[in-house]
């Protein structure tokens, strides 16, 4: 690749990630920002005075909502990671009969649109009292996590040499030591790719959260921003501070875990 065509690619990714990044520079700058500022013609595309009553405002009406995404966003890490994790492992390494055809359906789940979830949901919910609850929220988040917790860890596990799965065998493991002792550790990258995907998608619903939070008992933060949005309008640092409280810890999350995640992506991909 000649200089010239690599300090064109350079500037070409230098722009896409100024034009992707912008919308959170501008949450922050408004964030920064008092609710008068905001409404001067042209806008102030730098915050030159400061103020800190947004990130106040929302923390005070918002840390309730922070905590609950919080739980539910880990208790579906940890329900999805426990039920996917053994099926991928069955489905990669046992000789089951429908293999293909149950790995076709778990596909075909992830394709079925969310709202079809939801209202296919609601009346069971209803019916076994899951509403308004932290278990109703972790297993609707779980039923589209953990058909792509599935896809990804299969797919990993499948290329787990069978000469070190035997071994194990050999000195004795028996088939649930060797799925923790030896497989769980050898895919540690898609474990962590899963339940990362995992967390942010129970991070971001709305859909679900909206559907199955019907009183004020719970509300994850993506209602409370939305019913904030509602009453607070005229308030906007505090709900953009909102927003930057609720992006901190997915993006904590994917700076930790990024090379974790990349290897895990493309792990699966090869196999001798």
């Amino acid at each position: 690749m000649t200089t010239t065509r690599r300090v064109g690619n350079t500037v070409v990714g230098v722009l896409l990630v100024l034009v992707f990044l912008a919308p959170v520079y501008w949450m922050i700058n408004v964030s920064l920002q008092s609710s008068d500022a905001l409404l001067r013609t042209p806008p102030a595309w730098f915050p030159f005075d400061p103020t800190w009553s947004g990130y106040a405002e929302a923390l005070r009406t918002q840390g309730s909502h922070l905590a609950t995404s919080l739980v539910i966003a880990l208790g579906t890490v940890v329900f999805t990671l426990l039920v996917s994790a053994p099926a991928a492992y069955a489905l990669a390494r046992f000789r089951l009969r429908g293999t293909l055809a149950l790995v076709l359906v778990v596909l075909l789940v992830q394709m079925v649109p969310g709202i079809v979830m939801a209202n296919s949901l609601y009346p069971i919910f209803s019916g076994v009292g899951l509403l308004d609850s932290y278990p109703g929220m972790i297993l609707a988040d779980s039923t589209l996590t953990v058909p792509f917790a599935v896809l990804i860890l299969r797919t990993f596990m499948s290329g787990v040499p069978g000469e070190l799965i035997e071994a194990a065998r050999v000195d004795g493991c028996g088939q649930w030591r060797t799925f923790g002792s030896v497989v769980l550790p050898v895919c540690r990258n898609a474990v962590i790719t899963a339940g990362l995907f995992s967390f942010l998608f129970a991070w971001a619903d709305f859909l679900f959260a909206v559907s199955f939070t019907t009183g004020n008992t719970i509300q994850p933060i993506t209602v409370g921003i939305y019913r904030f949005v509602g009453n607070q309008t005229t308030n906007w640092n505090g709900v953009m501070a909102t927003a930057v409280l609720a992006s901190i810890p997915a993006a904590v999350l994917l700076l930790t875990a990024q090379r974790y995640v990349a290897a895990g992506i493309t792990g699966g991909g090869v196999k001798e």
